[in-house]
């Protein structure tokens, strides 16, 4: 059985379109992890037995892989071997059991990490993250200015000038611009800037955003009936200008 959810709240640490496979029999479990790494960003695909996470995992852009050694038709050992055959997403085991030759087995066959059920959710999502971070390729450096028209954003010296004049924000504001700028021409929902803002469970209603734009084009706009910096894309959300449409 297959299910599917997004990441629907933050997007702390997963990149844009990482998806995490979790091939558990135990809906509770499977659940419960999903959860927690949703907070994280994630989108997930939720496998129940061994033939369906076989066909995801073949079929499915994944990033990560938590494995089941106990999962059904055929069992974590069957699929970590066949994945490993054609695929280097990083993959870690649970277990029932707690004996060496398990985790000695999981390591060789090309698993990245084993946890012994009862796990900590949280800690299975820290080892997660880690993992990513270790088979992640580095990314570039981000360039330390950008530079739009008359508006410029310094993140090293955490300085904001507009025609060569102090541009005073808020934190949010801040970050908002930063957000925008460094992807110009890239359509950011609310709910996607929401995520950067606030913390999981908060209740914010996604207009806030309208607010804190609105706020910031009064300070950066010269023509607020027709902003050359912040574009409204309707029924969606917010994108900064690209280049060429800065004067």
């Amino acid at each position: 059985m297959l299910l599917f959810s997004p990441g629907k709240h933050a997007m702390h640490f997963a990149q844009q379109n990482e998806v995490i496979l979790i091939a558990e029999d135990d809906v509770n479990t499977a659940n419960l992890v999903k959860t927690y790494l949703e907070r994280e960003g994630f989108a997930t695909l939720i496998a129940t037995d061994g033939l369906t996470a076989l066909q995801l995992a073949q079929q499915q852009p994944i990033c990560f892989l938590i494995l089941d050694i106990m999962l059904p038709k055929p069992d974590g050992w069957e699929i970590c071997r066949r994945i490993r055959k054609t695929s280097n997403v990083p993959i870690l085991m649970l277990t029932a059991r707690e004996e060496e030759i398990d985790r000695v087995m999981g390591l060789s066959i090309g698993a990245d990490d084993y946890v012994v059920k009862p796990f900590s959710p949280r800690e299975l999502v820290e080892r997660v993250k880690a993992i990513l971070r270790r088979t992640r390729p580095p990314q570039q450096q981000e360039e330390p200015e950008l530079r739009h028209g008359e508006l410029v954003f310094n993140h090293l010296k955490h300085k904001v000038t507009l025609a060569g004049l102090p541009v005073d924000l808020t934190i949010i504001e801040y970050k908002l611009l930063h957000t925008l700028m460094r992807s110009p021409g890239r359509v950011f929902s609310r709910d996607e800037l929401l995520a950067e803002f606030y913390e999981y469970g908060e209740t914010v209603i996604d207009r806030v955003i309208d607010v804190h734009i609105g706020k910031l084009r009064q300070k950066i706009e010269k023509n607020l009936a027709s902003p050359q910096y912040i574009v409204t894309v309707r029924g969606f959300g917010y994108r900064f200008a690209e280049k060429g449409e800065v004067r």
